[in-house]
C-alpha cells in the first residue's frame, strides 16, 4: 500500500472515462487527480495507450512538476497541470482532451457563445478561448507557459476559475477542472456537447443571438447557489 494509492486510482478511473466517453483517440489527452494535503497529484503516463493503463502506472508529481514516485514518465502536459494546481487552490482534478468540437472552436480562435440552457446550466459566461501563445512563451518551456496562458486569460477577462471550469487554449485544445478528477472529466464531456451544439446552432442560423440574461441567470441558479432546487 502507498499513501498515493487513492489519487492513483482516481486518476486511472478518470483517464479510462475519457476514452469511454469518446473524448480522446490514441494516446491524446490526460487527467490528473490531486491530494492537496500531500502536495502532489497523480497523472497519466506519457504516450501510454488507454487500454494499457493501470492504477499503479499513474505517476506522482508535486505542484512544481517534479516526479515524486513512478516508473514511467508523466504526461507531457504535466507542467500545465502543476501551474494550475499551484495557482488555483480550489481544484482537485484537471482534464485535457483534443475532443473534436471543442478543439475545433479552439483552432478557430473562437469563444463558444452561450446560446442555450445546456450551457447556462453549467456556466453563465461564453466559454473563453485564450489568445494564441506569444512567441517568447513558445520559445520557453512550452507546457509550463501553457499554464500561464490559461491564467492570463482568466485574469484579463476577470473570470473566476470556480465559476468557469473550462477553457479553450487557442490553436490547441480544451482544458477543464473541478473539485475532483471525476468532475474535471464531467466538465470535459459537457464542454464537448456545448461546443457541438453551438456549432450546429450557427450552422442552422448564422445570426443566432446569445441567450438573454434573465434566462441564463434562471437556469444557472436553479442548479447552483443557496436557492438551487434541481436534483435530490
Amino acid at each position: 500500500m502507498s499513501k498515493f494509492d487513492h489519487i492513483r486510482e482516481a486518476a486511472y478511473k478518470a483517464n479510462v472515462d475519457l476514452q469511454r466517453l469518446g473524448l480522446v483517440i490514441h494516446t491524446f489527452g490526460n487527467v490528473s487527480a490531486a491530494d492537496r494535503s500531500l502536495g502532489v497529484f497523480a497523472i497519466k503516463p506519457s504516450g501510454v495507450p488507454y487500454d494499457l493503463l493501470t492504477p499503479s502506472g499513474m505517476v506522482i508529481v508535486d505542484f512544481d512538476g517534479a516526479k515524486v514516485e513512478g516508473e514511467l514518465r508523466p504526461s507531457s502536459d504535466t507542467l500545465t497541470h502543476a501551474v494550475l494546481y499551484k495557482h488555483w487552490e480550489g481544484i482537485g482534478g484537471i482534464a485535457h482532451t483534443h475532443s473534436t468540437y471543442a478543439t475545433s472552436w479552439a483552432q478557430a480562435l473562437r469563444d463558444i457563445p452561450l446560446y442555450g440552457t445546456t450551457h447556462a446550466d453549467h456556466c453563465t459566461h461564453d466559454i473563453p478561448c485564450a489568445a494564441p501563445m506569444a512567441d517568447e512563451m513558445i520559445r520557453g518551456n512550452y507546457e509550463y507557459q501553457t499554464g500561464f496562458q490559461i491564467l492570463q486569460c482568466f485574469e484579463e477577462r476577470r473570470l473566476d476559475y470556480r465559476e468557469v471550469e473550462m477553457i479553450l487554449v487557442g490553436n490547441h485544445a480544451p482544458f477543464t477542472w473541478g473539485a475532483t478528477a471525476e468532475k474535471a472529466v464531467y466538465n470535459s464531456s459537457v464542454l464537448e456537447e456545448i461546443a457541438r451544439m453551438a456549432y450546429l446552432t450557427q450552422s442552422i442560423n448564422p445570426h443566432a443571438q446569445r441567450m438573454k440574461d434573465a434566462l441564463i441567470k434562471k437556469h444557472y441558479e436553479r442548479k447552483h447557489g443557496p436557492n438551487a432546487y434541481y436534483g435530490n
